[in-house]
């Protein structure tokens, strides 16, 4: 493999804007000690790679010290490494080789709860009620006979209650697993502890931050009952004030996070993970917050021409009220492989964990996921590439029960399979297990892999033209170097039914065929780029994406 060119421009201040980022799910992209668990070694021994596919930074989850109740996003430690992945001393070789590659670097935070291990939670068990220690986090008496009911009717989104008693007879709040508790964002200790954690990082050289649950942190101090019978991820739209979701004073919080970002000399940016009812995005994204947000609607519309059509314009309007970029996501770490969603009769995202498999075709859905590749990354904004869709990964939806680690599979009692699924170990090499994820051929992955992945390794990949990946390396080189891709242009354009057409700068247009049959390409253009082999006589096939010029 050639050395690559640097992706980015160290002097743009607005990298961002435009910016491909890569999502490593740092236990299942590349294991470097060879004990079946990715870390930091292995994603150091596969950063060419990435630059030659041509990203542009990458987002790593969390690689703190957790005890790994739910994937590490119960962190026990914000300002070390989880011995597992490797140490500090690695994450700053790692962070020194991504800028010398041109990449950046993006960390996950994960500040609406701690580990129960933490530090912190442990003072506070062991602490009285009402002691300083526990106002750190939600700590409350109960209901009932001497509070032997919970303090409210929440529901926790891995299944259950979600409050657990303590032996003393509080009850302490966690939106998520017991082993996640809830901080209390109240508390003025607990603002400036993460202020400080974040100047930790970037002190480092860290580029940014992604923020887990953005629209959770803050909570209504009356703690009010719901109404509700199961975990929603969001509020209705008739609930203006909700007691955990999106509440106006998580908007205090991030403007101080971006006095601390501003105050570097280089950038230092934010993407939230929020959820959010319609119009409240730009919310986050006020010139003095948050600089992007995650868009889960596009991520999980239904490959339909007027629903893409109605979301992207959506995106687009609301966002620049404010001024902000847009992002574009087709997969990640919690959602079912957008190779497999699309390949079912109903291709949107149907629920936010999954249950038992849905049946779907294969092919159709690999056909479809080359279309919306190359249709995500001609939109203006940045995207997001969850690692191994550039491979053609799809779900794995047939993992032994004796495998699953996600807590939805226990604390839903074994009936939601949860997220494991788009979590397996990347293949790179070789045609058995381990692919060449670890760096021995003994090693069994954290989580088991499909055999038919030999046909899907990187390996695979790079020796066949017409694949994945060479799609995806092309359609980056494309975005950065032509320079209707680069700008903020875009406008639509006329098309038949069942298809989108629109137009950026200098005369570049992208053409989507969502139908089942050919329809002819606009006149007077030539291709740069297509998801599918372009009929002859001028016609765009079904379920495919063209990059054209006007001539």
């Amino acid at each position: 493999m050639s050395n690559p060119t640097p992706t980015n421009d160290a002097a743009n201040d607005s990298w961002w804007r435009t910016a491909a980022i890569y999502q490593v799910y740092i236990r299942s992209f590349a294991d470097g000690d060879g004990d079946g668990t990715g870390d930091i070694a292995g994603l150091r021994s596969r950063l060419q790679y990435l630059a030659y596919l041509g990203i542009d930074a990458i987002w790593i989850n969390p690689w703190y010290p957790s005890p790994l109740a739910d994937g590490g996003y119960d962190v026990s430690d914000y300002r070390d490494i989880h011995p597992t992945y490797g140490t500090l001393g690695e994450a700053r070789k790692l962070i020194t080789e991504a800028h010398e590659l041109g990449l950046r670097v993006i960390l996950d935070i994960v500040p609406n709860h701690t580990s129960d291990q933490h530090a912190w939670f442990q003072q506070a068990l062991r602490a009285a009620p009402g002691s300083p220690a526990r106002d750190r986090f939600i700590f409350r008496d109960g209901k009932g006979e001497e509070g032997s009911e919970p303090p409210n009717d929440w529901h926790a989104a891995f299944g259950g209650p979600t409050w657990t008693r303590t032996p003393d007879g509080q009850w302490y709040l966690h939106l998520f697993a017991p082993e996640q508790p809830d901080l209390n964002w109240d508390n003025g200790e607990v603002r400036a502890e993460f202020e400080s954690i974040l100047r930790f990082w970037f002190d480092l050289g860290v580029d940014g931050f992604r923020i887990d649950v953005a629209h959770g942190m803050v909570k209504d101090p009356a703690l009010p009952d719901l109404g509700l019978t199961e975990f929603s991820v969001i509020a209705s739209e008739d609930e203006g004030n909700h007691p955990h979701w999106d509440r106006e004073g998580v908007h205090d919080i991030f403007r101080g996070w971006r006095a601390v970002a501003d105050s570097y000399p280089d950038p230092r940016v934010f993407v939230a993970e929020a959820h959010v009812r319609p119009g409240r995005m730009p919310d986050y994204l006020r010139p003095d917050e948050l600089h992007t947000a995650f868009n889960f609607d596009f991520l999980k519309c239904a490959f339909e021409a007027d629903k893409l059509r109605e979301v992207i314009d959506r995106t687009i309007t609301d966002l620049a009220k404010v001024g902000a970029p847009a992002t574009w996501v087709l997969s990640n770490h919690d959602e079912t492989r957008h190779v497999t969603r699309y390949g079912r009769a109903h291709t949107g995202v149907q629920t936010l964990f999954r249950n038992q498999p849905i049946a779907g075709d294969l092919a159709l859905g690999t056909r479809r996921a080359r279309a919306a590749a190359l249709l995500m990354l001609a939109l203006p904004g940045s995207a997001y590439i969850y690692q191994g869709e550039e491979l053609g990964l799809y779900e794995v939806e047939d993992l032994p029960e004796s495998a699953l680690q996600d807590p939805t599979w226990e604390r839903s009692g074994h009936t939601v399979r949860g997220r494991d699924g788009c979590r397996v170990p990347l293949p790179w090499t070789g045609d058995t297990s381990p692919f060449g994820f670890s760096t021995s051929v003994s090693a069994e992955p954290w989580l088991p892999q499909p055999e038919q992945w030999k046909f899907y390794t990187a390996e695979a990949n790079q020796a066949d033209r017409t694949s994945m990946l060479q799609l995806y390396r092309s359609a980056l080189r494309l975005r950065r170097t032509n320079p209707g891709l680069r700008s903020e242009d875009f406008h639509w354009l006329d098309s038949p039914p069942g298809t989108l057409l629109f137009e950026r700068g200098n005369g570049l247009l992208c053409a989507v065929n969502l139908t089942d049959q050919p329809t002819p390409l606009p006149a007077a253009t030539s291709p740069l780029i297509a998801s599918a082999p372009l009929d002859k006589a001028g016609l765009l096939p079904p379920d495919t994406t063209a990059l054209l010029h006007r001539d």
